[in-house]
């Protein structure tokens, strides 16, 4: 194997070694079937058995109670962005919406083209989305209220989520599910790609509240429905195999090799404190999110000039550092340190950073 390089993708994402050496391992025999994972039946009892030991995984790690079901679907998180609100809708009770960011803006747009009541009850979009609203209506109205926890694009992220209130919340996690423990019990929906904490690109886990099912309209096309999946254990058509496979072995890491959710967030708590504390301690490098609504998932921070953004990650590649350029909405830099991103890339990270600053500043 080539050397590997310390992956700060935005998503897709890195995953941990040990995963993929399991991949590797039993990509040409799982589970001595004589096929790949690539190749056995979605509806055999292999996969079955896939399937069903990843939602137990999740059901613990999140202590989910029997009322949640948990759903593998394609499509990403955008389309999420319409079947939230073609589902979960009710006439008469308006849709809200917290806009912090592209992810949350696009939702709002997709339930707006369906005709949606939509009221946007709090909004960081005059201050360009740096920190995350403080005072968030509880509207007993509202048929729900959809939050986005995590925003990659600007790297700002929901210390604590609103209390328990009338209307159910629905969030976008996509790229901070599994990071950190939270009580699920205010949340009617959570929706997130893949792709950043969880696995590969091409599922999308949906983990949705047994009330939220009976909203569901009889009259939605059927690949459109959550209870066509609930109702299926997610195999009602064939799923992407290798996506959720893996996803499970994410699982099985998160769960047994690093010790669960508090562990995790401990982890990550660590590694987002170095950073920060370094981009706080020198006056080369700016911080673009308020320092009460960071992310640590998504580092985002600005250099004296912008022209010296190619030659900055020219020389990170280089240093084997990768996926450090910002959004193309946006500019700028962001390292993306999730999950599988381990402490010592962040510190070879930093030692770039004082290297660059020094020749530079």
């Amino acid at each position: 194997m080539g050397q590997r390089v310390f992956n700060f993708n935005p998503g897709p994402a890195a995953l941990p070694l040990v995963v993929l050496e399991r991949v590797k391992m039993e990509i040409f025999d799982f589970q001595g079937s004589g096929m790949s994972i690539l190749e056995i039946s979605h509806r055999s009892k292999a996969f079955e058995s896939v399937v069903d030991g990843a939602i137990q995984r999740i059901r613990r790690l999140l202590g989910l109670g029997k009322n949640y079901h948990v759903l593998f679907l394609q499509g990403g998180a955008s389309t999420q962005f319409t079947m939230a609100p073609m589902n979960l809708g009710v006439v008469g009770r308006p849709l809200d919406y917290v806009n912090t960011g592209t992810w949350a803006t696009r939702a709002i747009k997709e339930a707006r083209l369906l005709g949606k009541d939509v009221r946007v009850v709090a909004t960081s979009e005059d201050r360009e989305f740096t920190f995350i609203p403080e005072e968030v209506p509880l509207n007993s109205d509202a048929a729900y209220l959809h939050i986005t926890s995590n925003n990659t694009i600007r790297g700002t992220q929901w210390s604590s989520f609103p209390g328990p209130g009338a209307a159910p919340i629905v969030s976008d996690m996509s790229s901070d599910i599994f990071s950190r423990w939270f009580d699920p019990a205010p949340f009617g929906l959570i929706y997130a790609g893949a792709q950043k904490n969880l696995g590969p690109a091409g599922v999308t886990l949906v983990i949705i509240r047994e009330d939220m099912l009976e909203r569901v309209p009889k009259e939605l096309p059927t690949m459109f429905k959550y209870t066509t999946f609930s109702e299926n254990n997610s195999l009602y058509n064939t799923p992407p195999c290798f996506a959720i496979y893996v996803c499970s072995l994410v699982l099985e890491w998160i769960e047994e090799t690093v010790g669960g959710l508090d562990q995790m967030e401990s982890i990550n708590d660590e590694k987002a404190q170095l950073l920060y504390t370094f981009l706080d301690g020198q006056d080369f490098y700016r911080g673009t999110a308020r320092p009460d609504s960071r992310s640590r998932m998504n580092v985002t921070f600005l250099l004296p000039k912008a022209e010296l953004e190619k030659e900055f990650l020219a020389g990170a590649s280089e240093a084997g550092l990768v996926g450090l350029k910002g959004h193309r909405s946006v500019g700028g830099l962001r390292a993306s340190i999730y999950n599988a991103v381990t402490l010592e890339a962040v510190k070879a990270l930093i030692d770039y950073m004082k290297g660059f600053a020094a020749k530079r500043g």
